[in-house]
């Protein structure tokens, strides 16, 4: 898919793309010019005001918040309460959300109230625009929010961001967001009546993160199965699992798909006179039964970018407004029930990823399993091998973040907490299921890291013990060799290899490795 060079807010449904290439800074953000767009936002405005100004009760405008709904707004105070809501709710604590994350926020909460049906003014829009254009982020604590009403403690420092008080990160520094605000020649936005829930009910931040674990999903994904591919390379395994007529039988279409890719890279080796692959009936599961374990995620990706998508651009906020049919609509959009259960899953099957990979490592490392490697896959001489080590402590390591990925998979939405006075009866925990599966992506990441490592020196100690000509490997494989060996290096003596490792983490993060096409 082209990057597009604007995201156009208010046209359109938005994909996950257009979520990552504003939170990467690839392209800009900009308000629809529809005509249609513009005035079915006034008309949500204007009739709020119309409500309140003649004291008609609307929830959040004129009275209190939660289980307070009983509670009358007098007047005259109407147009205070949204900046108290700001304010009691940046109770957050926990790390502060990074750069590329406070972007896919603002971004997920952009294209929610761009639908028109939240009662704000187009003045707010054009500014949240200006913080994604312009990099104004605001400091957002990652911890507090139970995921309905929304997030609400997160999301609170966007608001206060834009009313001109809390701290923003501009342009590398931290800086008030009320000078910030002055540099740019604006005065921070008082909020209309309806703005701050507007801003704050709704399921932005766990929608931001499920777009940015969505893409780092997909991708490993693919970088397993590609490293599937080199570790039975390297373990001399037999290519005959993959043969599409198994895969035609048990037709899961993502699980085909991941064989398929597998297949084409241990093509040249099938059958080849002289070349020492299949000779073994049958490889233990983490070769054998790859597909179908890589394949659970693949399977589930086109489900999950679905309700992903619905979330991303839905009316997430309470109440609606519609200004065109001037009714307020009191329900309960702001729970996070779809993005917690996507997050929940994609953890699990991601963790799985984990396991695999460690366990096809530990196969490489143990001359018990490893048909003829060298003990802990060392390439040390044979006058230096007593006294070196190879991936020995790397395999554990890579067993110590396996195994805290796959204590991660407790599901969050199971852990509902009746909170505020039990108004919030029963809650989603839709962004602590999100940061979990942030948390477990990375983990799975260090342990792919890890086992790519260790299978690129399998490969090369049978290329260089003449068992496996260079010529076997595929083109996809040789580039990804040659792109890691231009800063890895072969593992001969002992090194410590946690810049090696940490190198390897940063282009795994940045995709930068091609691999596949969408079809084998």
């Amino acid at each position: 898919m082209s990057e597009k060079r604007e995201v156009v807010a208010g046209g359109s449904d938005w994909r996950i793309e257009d979520v990552l290439s504003l939170a990467g800074k690839r392209t800009r953000v900009k308000l629809s010019a529809d005509s249609g767009f513009r005035s079915r936002v006034e008309k949500g405005a204007g009739f709020v005001e119309d409500l309140w100004r003649r004291d008609e009760t609307i929830y959040g405008v004129n009275t209190g918040y939660g289980f307070s709904v009983d509670r009358k707004i007098p007047p005259a105070l109407v147009e205070e309460l949204p900046r108290q809501l700001t304010r009691y709710h940046r109770c957050g604590l926990g790390r502060i959300f990074d750069e590329t994350q406070t972007r896919a926020i603002l971004a997920a909460r952009l294209a929610s109230l761009v639908r028109g049906y939240s009662g704000v003014r187009w003045v707010l829009l054009e500014r949240l625009a200006e913080f994604i254009n312009r990099g104004i982020l605001p400091l957002i604590p990652e911890e507090g929010s139970v995921g309905a009403s929304g997030d609400l403690t997160p999301l609170a420092y966007v608001a206060g961001a834009l009313i001109g008080e809390g701290d923003v990160l501009h342009e590398g520094r931290r800086r008030p967001a009320a000078e910030v605000h002055q540099s740019a020649g604006w005065t921070p936005l008082r909020l209309a009546p309806k703005e701050g829930l507007a801003l704050m009910n709704g399921t932005a931040v766990m929608t931001a993160l499920a777009c940015l674990a969505f893409d780092r999903a997909s991708y490993l994904a693919r970088l397993s199965a590609r490293i599937t591919s080199l570790s039975v390379l390297a373990l001399k395994g037999n290519p005959e699992h993959f043969d599409p007529r198994i895969f035609e039988l048990k037709n899961h279409p993502g699980q085909a798909q991941i064989a398929g890719w597998i297949r084409a890279d241990l093509e040249p080796v099938r059958g080849k006179k002289g070349a020492p692959y299949g000779l073994r009936l049958q490889d233990s599961y983490v070769l054998r039964c790859a597909p179908h374990i890589i394949g659970v995620l693949a399977d589930s990706l086109p489900w999950m970018r679905r309700w992903i998508e619905t979330e991303l651009n839905s009316v997430n906020d309470n109440p609606i407004v519609d200004g065109e049919a001037r009714a307020i609509l009191h329900g309960g959009n702001f729970y996070g029930g779809h993005i917690a259960f996507v997050m929940d899953a994609m953890k699990t099957a991601v963790a799985n990823l984990a396991d695999l990979l460690d366990r096809q490592l530990a196969l490489l490392v143990d001359p018990r399993t490893s048909h003829g490697l060298p003990p802990n896959v060392s390439g040390a001489a044979a006058e230096r091998a007593p006294i070196n080590h190879g991936f020995k402590a790397l395999q554990i390591g890579t067993s110590a973040w396996a195994a805290e990925a796959l204590k991660l998979t407790m599901p969050a939405s199971v852990f509902s907490r009746s909170t505020e006075s039990h108004n919030q009866d029963k809650v989603s925990m839709g962004t602590i299921a999100a940061r979990d599966c942030l948390r477990v992506l990375e983990l799975t990441e260090q342990t792919a890291a890890a086992a790519l490592m260790g299978a690129l020196q399998g490969v090369e100690l049978r290329t260089r013990g003449k068992e496996l000509p260079p010529s076997l490997l595929t083109p996809g494989s040789r580039d990804l060799l040659a792109a890691v060996r231009g800063r890895v290096a072969f593992l001969d003596e002992d090194r410590p290899l946690e810049e090696d490792l940490r190198w390897l983490l940063d282009q795994i993060r940045c995709k930068s490795w091609k691999l596949y096409a969408e079809k084998p």
